[in-house]
């Protein structure tokens, strides 16, 4: 084949691999009109696009309670080390591990026997020396009398009035032993100081105690006492709500949205602020009737400081977020919505928000389908829980002409 022929065949194979190329990379005036078709159609919020269903409300101006929270510990009102008070071998313990007990009520017993010989031997010197005294002063009596004084001396009288007096301080000696023989016999009764619950026990019926070894503890529990710390700078205002009366405080929740125990007070403010943390301690005292509280729990606490008179208040997931700060998508007269800044003044509840700058009172705001606005966006504004209308049949007719006009093939046939 002659290099002429070569060059024409060559030509030829580069203007076919072009005329495929341009084929495949959509070229041609078809193609682009079906282009112009799919931005019309598209839901870019134009003066041509459907409008937009999502959840409006109103911002309300209401009087709203102002609050401080913060994470807390409970503390029982009081907690009782339940000790012996003598030392002996344990003979019973009559109480069951996690139960309620009663002041008073009896908890353990500690062999008596030998206390109980020492409180006989208190009471039987005490009944010697009554006997001694009653001798002594029939004497003395006899001898200070008129028949006989004159045949007994001076100084034999002083001595019988002498015996008197030393067996009545003997017979007092002997009540002092017996009454303290009689205490250390109640000690063997180990009974609770406090109502409470009791814990665990410590030792076993069986044991040899001493005084000051433990035998349970016994903690109240109604009330009940909530510790928590806030930051320094908000004692003042901590203190200038407390002046005008208690402070209500409440426990939340885990998640912090339903109150647990909400009649609770302050009750003590402390006297000093944490250097290393730069916080200040509370306490609240609850009634725990129900026993929700226990010790050593972790809660959510909120305590109430006042109330913000006339605040406009819309709800939470209203408020959006962008890098230059808060906004809503405010509801206009025309049915269009407009990115409006805000500023928020504190949290109402679980979900409302104070609206301190942006919004008045009767300004209607999007709080569900903000995914699917922008500036300009025509809306149909709906109420909460409800569902946007069905389409009617002319809609549907046209939503699916549009559907064929833009799709890869072209009109339909």
């Amino acid at each position: 084949m002659s290099r002429f022929w070569k060059i024409v065949l060559l030509v030829i194979a580069v203007l076919l691999v072009a005329g495929i190329g341009y084929r495949m990379m959509g070229g041609g005036k078809q193609p682009a009109a079906g282009q112009a078709m799919g931005m019309r159609g598209g839901n870019g919020g134009g003066r041509d696009s459907a409008p937009v269903p999502v959840t409006a409300v109103t911002a309300e101006r209401k009087d709203v309670p102002v609050y401080v929270t913060a994470q807390g510990t409970v503390s029982a009102y009081n907690t009782v080390t339940v000790s012996p008070q003598v030392g002996g071998e344990l003979l019973s313990v009559n109480f069951r591990e996690g139960q309620p007990v009663k002041k008073g009520e009896l908890l353990a017993q500690i062999d008596p026997r030998t206390f109980q010989a020492q409180y006989d031997q208190a009471l039987a010197s005490k009944r010697q020396n009554q006997a001694l005294l009653a001798t002594a002063q029939s004497n003395y009596e006899r001898s200070s009398s008129p028949e006989y004084r004159q045949f007994v001396a001076q100084t034999d009288l002083t001595t019988l009035r002498n015996q008197v007096a030393q067996y009545q301080a003997a017979v007092a000696a002997a009540q002092a032993s017996a009454d303290q023989a009689k205490v250390q016999l109640d000690y063997t009764r180990i009974t609770s100081p406090i109502s409470g619950v009791t814990g665990i026990r410590a030792v076993d019926p069986g044991n040899v105690v001493s005084a000051g070894s433990a035998i349970v503890t016994v903690t109240q529990l109604q009330p009940a006492y909530v510790l928590f710390n806030l930051p320094e700078q908000q004692l003042d205002a901590v203190r200038s709500a407390q002046a005008n009366g208690p402070l209500s405080t409440a426990t939340l929740d885990r998640e912090g949205s339903a109150v647990v125990n909400a009649d609770g007070t302050l009750q003590v403010v402390d006297n000093q602020i944490s250097a290393s943390s730069g916080t200040f301690r509370l306490r609240a005292q609850f009634p725990n009737a129900d026993g929700t509280l226990w010790p050593g729990q972790f809660v959510n606490v909120r305590m109430q400081l006042g109330e913000l008179p006339g605040a406009v208040v819309v709800p939470a997931e209203a408020v959006q977020r962008s890098s230059t700060g808060d906004f809503v998508y405010l509801i206009k007269p025309d049915n269009t919505v407009t990115l409006r800044p805000v500023v928020q003044g504190g949290q109402v509840d679980d979900s409302h928000v104070v609206i301190s700058e942006g919004l008045q009172p009767g300004d209607k705001v999007v709080t569900e389908g903000q995914f699917r606005l922008k500036e300009g966006s025509k809306v149909n504004a709906l109420a909460p829980g409800q569902a946007p209308p069905a389409p009617t049949e002319e809609q549907l007719k046209a939503a699916s002409q549009k559907g064929g006009r833009g799709g890869r093939g072209g009109p339909p046939r």
